[in-house]
């Protein structure tokens, strides 16, 4: 049961919090009876935002709660990590996973960094270490190595730049090389060696949402609802991206969606990302294959409110790591 402490109660009274203006940013997405659960968190979190000088930076893949009714800042991994370099405020919440508030603190090192559930990690994250980094330097001698943003901060500062999904090819080729490590997503390595003549050593790394889906499944959207615009990440299986309409980032996705509005679309990504897109455009109907990813599931408006009144639980980085990590992530904002 949430419990608003007097000064949080004193901020919303004076504040004026306006439910139905909050309801009407999710109204196309959520039942009314469903935004009653939900606006008392809405109503304390912007409270105790102004009470912490805090800031909520959300993920695309948050749910439309959190993405349109408590953050300030949203978007790709790239726009937050982006953001996150620039904000004033004295603490961050990310409403993400683990690597996405790792790179908030990196930029932001004397700031309180918040990560609402500690469990919420990343499978392609975890798919490799830094050891595997060094192994994968010793191998290939002078190869420069590109970490793709989905990655702990030990993996970043075994690196020479990051990149996103949306600025992988550029990043890439600013590097001047024939030959490049490309970690740690095997199929956005397959995609960026598509776009580019540098060859690209890649790594076996998988995103559990996007290697669910199939061109066969696709194919079986398209035959069930004619005029089907197809639009996929490229963390998705080859067969998946040689089936789609367009290919690009979340951030690419949603604007192709605001800028071509197509009658049907199919979203090949995490399953709220449709809802939030959905929850501004009236004009699209979305057809959603919902693969959620658990690990952005696992942060609520619940443990956000609990994280923001306690101040954790807090995210960390040891000072070596954090300074050759955050080089590699300065060294792609610099490229982006």
């Amino acid at each position: 049961m949430l419990q608003i402490p007097t000064s949080t109660a004193k901020l919303s009274a004076k504040s004026a919090f306006d439910g139905t203006a909050s309801y009407n940013l999710v109204k196309n997405v959520m039942p009314e009876i469903e935004w009653s659960i939900h606006a008392p968190y809405v109503e304390a979190i912007q409270a105790l935002k102004r009470e912490r000088n805090a800031v909520i930076l959300a993920h695309n893949y948050q749910t439309p709660e959190i993405f349109h009714c408590v953050a300030d800042i949203s978007g790709d991994s790239l726009a937050l990590a982006r953001l996150a370099a620039d904000t004033d405020a004295d603490v961050i919440v990310l409403a993400g996973v683990h690597f996405m508030a790792e790179t908030a603190k990196l930029l932001n090192p004397n700031k309180t960094v918040l990560i609402p559930d500690e469990r919420a990690g990343c499978s392609l994250a975890e798919s490799i270490t830094a050891a595997d980094v060094r192994d994968l330097r010793r191998q290939h001698p002078g190869v420069p190595v590109v970490t793709y943003v989905n990655t702990s901060a030990e993996v970043k500062a075994e690196s020479d730049i990051c990149c996103t999904s949306g600025n992988a090819v550029k990043v890439v080729e600013s590097l001047n090389s024939d030959k490049v490590i490309f970690i740690p997503d095997e199929y956005l390595a397959a995609y960026v060696a598509q776009q580019t003549d540098v060859e690209i050593i890649s790594w076996r790394g998988h995103c559990e949402v996007h290697e669910r889906f199939s061109g066969e499944e696709l194919d079986q959207y398209r035959n069930d609802f004619p005029g089907l615009t197809i639009i996929a990440h490229p963390e998705c299986p080859p067969d998946v991206l040689e089936a789609a309409d367009f290919v690009g980032s979340t951030a690419q996705m949603q604007e192709y969606v605001l800028t071509k509005r197509p009658p049907r679309v199919l979203m090949v990504t995490e399953c709220s990302m449709s809802d939030n897109i959905a929850a501004g455009v009236s004009d699209v109907e979305f057809v959603r294959p919902c693969n959620l990813c658990p690990h952005m599931k696992r942060i609520t408006l619940e443990n956000i409110h609990d994280s923001l009144k306690s101040l954790a639980p807090q995210v960390l980085i040891d000072d070596q790591v954090a300074v050759k990590a955050r080089l590699a992530v300065e060294r792609m904002l610099a490229v982006a």
